[in-house]
């Protein structure tokens, strides 16, 4: 079984245009991102899916391997959807999707990922969570997520759930962008009609509990962080230069 973690990236972001490229600590992020994957004891391969060469290059003259994507995909597993059908994937292979925006993430939550579906061949995706810091409990970039006792994810939102009108009840929990797919339902996921809480909360994942799919949730101990604004980006340089 393959156990393949890709990092989707693309120069044309919104918030931040080029930002795979901006300068962390003299290394453009996106190779920040590849190298910290590739610490990951689970994986047995490492790539960078990129529509744009020069990504694609860097990586490859770092010794790493891109797979070069269309342009016109809507989100980030679209663009892993198509590279594990270029990469030729078995059904039962397991894909993890690793934030091309986050320099920071932890090779071991990488590997806490994985491992539920390595565990249970029942088993379709999974995700991280860490108890949630307090100045990001009202947070709207800030994901939250509650889960069922068996440790499935019942809801994702940007408001705090739940709510705590008792003490001494659930912690809030933050979502970590960090998914592992087995490779048949990445294949699916990517058919699915967008949903409407998906679309209220902008949360992709929410597409899959939607559509009566369950996301088993492990707990990490580290966050990471995710660079959405030149404000991210500075506060990721102060810590990686340090």
């Amino acid at each position: 079984m393959q156990i393949v973690g890709l990092i989707p990236a693309r120069l044309a972001a919104q918030r931040l245009p080029g930002k795979p490229l901006l300068d962390i600590a003299g290394k453009p992020m996106i190779w920040h991102v590849w190298n910290s994957a590739s610490k990951a004891t689970s994986l047995t391969t490492v790539a960078v899916t990129t529509p744009d060469r020069e990504i694609a290059d860097i990586i490859e003259q770092h010794g790493g391997r891109a797979v070069i994507t269309g342009n016109n995909h809507r989100t980030g597993s679209d663009r892993l959807s198509e590279a594990s059908r270029l990469l030729n994937l078995a059904d039962d292979d397991i894909v993890v999707n690793i934030q091309g925006d986050e320099p920071m993430m932890d090779p071991a939550s990488i590997d806490a990922v994985v491992s539920p579906l390595v565990q249970d061949s029942n088993l379709l995706m999974s995700s991280a969570m860490t108890p949630c810091p307090e100045d990001s409990l009202d947070a709207p970039a800030a994901v939250k997520v509650v889960c069922a006792l068996n440790n499935n994810a019942l809801y994702f939102s940007r408001s705090r759930i739940p709510h705590p009108r008792q003490p001494g009840g659930a912690c809030t929990m933050l979502h970590l962008g960090l998914y592992a797919y087995r490779a048949s339902f990445l294949q699916l996921f990517s058919t699915l009609p967008p949903t409407p809480l998906e679309q209220s909360e902008s949360l992709e994942q929410l597409r899959a509990l939607e559509h009566g799919y369950s996301i088993r949730m492990v707990t990490v101990s580290k966050t990471s962080i995710g660079v959405d604004t030149l404000e991210d980006l500075e506060r990721v340089r102060k810590i990686m230069s340090a």
